[in-house]
């Protein structure tokens, strides 16, 4: 049975259009499901992140303290007197021996005389009785009386010879006289002060180390001090308590430094010890943020592009940013957008310009 041409042509015309109708149909559902990825992808939050690598860096301990003279006495008359003269400058360097206050001698250097007159006389006494009993005309006895005499006598004059002495308050050692408490005409009794004397070179520097640092800090480490007057002192530990206050819970911290120039006692400091040196990241300020439970610390992006927290502890604060410890290796640090993301999402990562 032959079939019509014109049956063939409207069969072909129908097959025409159901495979037109079946292209467009696919085409429609994959462009569908293509915006539909495009949509999802679209709505990823965007954050941008800066890679950062691990770093050996000096751990410090940072505290608050102030310079301090390494010794600080009042000096004290031995005996009593009027002052006669005050020689040393107050507030001026004066070295070890140098007359602070003298008192008025009075009587006391007339019996010194007397002391050393009576010396002499024994002296020639117990001569003449060492010769005559080498010749027999004087007993052993007798030579060994005028001896102890002798020395009786060598002892008075060594005592008045101190009396004089303690007449002139001098210095103990090398520093800077303060502060004077007694003028000319002044009466001292014994006790009494003449006036301070500090020591300041080497210089202490001293704070208070909290609780959660004393045990970072050994004796000899090095450490530096950056003065309110702009003054930078480094030096070394000398002290460090293994008591802590009762009042405060600290411990107190001495460093040592030279101090040729006589910087003040007193000058508040902000002190940084060095703690030894480990791993840390250099991290911008504006990178840090709190998780729900208030700690301090930043989300990276995980390699899945999923954002995580890592709670940081801050090392030290440069113009650089800030070394931190807390991440391990290398991190990808969100730098912006880091406000709006949560743990566990997943985000879409920009280059940080």
């Amino acid at each position: 049975m032959r079939v019509k041409s014109q049956y063939l042509f409207v069969i072909a015309v129908v097959a025409v259009l159901v495979l037109a109708f079946a292209i467009g149909t696919i085409a429609s559902r994959a462009s569908k499901s293509g915006k539909a990825e495009a949509k999802t992808a679209d709505a990823l939050p965007t954050v941008q992140a800066v890679l950062t690598p691990e770093a050996t860096h000096e751990y410090a301990v940072a505290i608050r303290g102030r310079t301090e003279a390494a010794r600080s006495v009042v000096v004290r008359s031995e005996t009593a007197g009027v002052v006669a003269a005050t020689p040393a400058v107050e507030g001026s360097f004066v070295r070890k021996g140098t007359v602070l206050c003298r008192l008025n001698v009075d009587a006391r250097q007339a019996t010194l005389d007397q002391a050393r007159a009576n010396l002499r006389s024994r002296q020639l006494q117990q001569k003449a009785s060492a010769e005559l009993a080498a010749k027999g005309y004087r007993s052993q006895t007798q030579v060994l009386q005028d001896q102890a005499n002798l020395d009786s006598a060598a002892a008075t004059v060594r005592q008045a010879e101190l009396g004089v002495e303690q007449m002139s308050i001098r210095a103990p050692f090398d520093g800077v006289f303060d502060k004077r408490d007694a003028e000319v005409g002044a009466y001292l009794a014994p006790g009494q002060p003449c006036g301070t004397m500090i020591e300041l070179n080497p210089l202490l520097i001293v704070g208070d180390l909290p609780e959660t640092e004393a045990s970072k800090v050994k004796l000899g480490s090095s450490a530096s001090a950056q003065l309110t007057s702009g003054e930078t002192l480094a030096g070394k530990v000398r002290y460090a308590a293994r008591e802590a206050d009762a009042q405060t819970r600290t411990y107190r911290i001495e460093i040592t430094t030279a101090n040729p120039q006589m910087t003040r006692s007193g000058l508040s400091a902000a002190v940084r010890i060095n703690a030894g040196s480990g791993p840390a990241h250099l991290v911008p300020l504006s990178s840090l943020v709190l998780d729900a439970g208030g700690r301090q610390g930043v989300r990276y992006v995980l390699a899945d592009d999923k954002v995580a927290f890592a709670p940081i502890k801050v090392l030290e604060e440069t113009a650089q940013g800030i070394w931190v410890t807390g991440l391990k290796g290398p991190v990808r640090v969100i730098t912006v957008g880091q406000s709006y993301v949560a743990e566990g999402q997943k985000v879409r990562v920009a280059a940080a310009r």
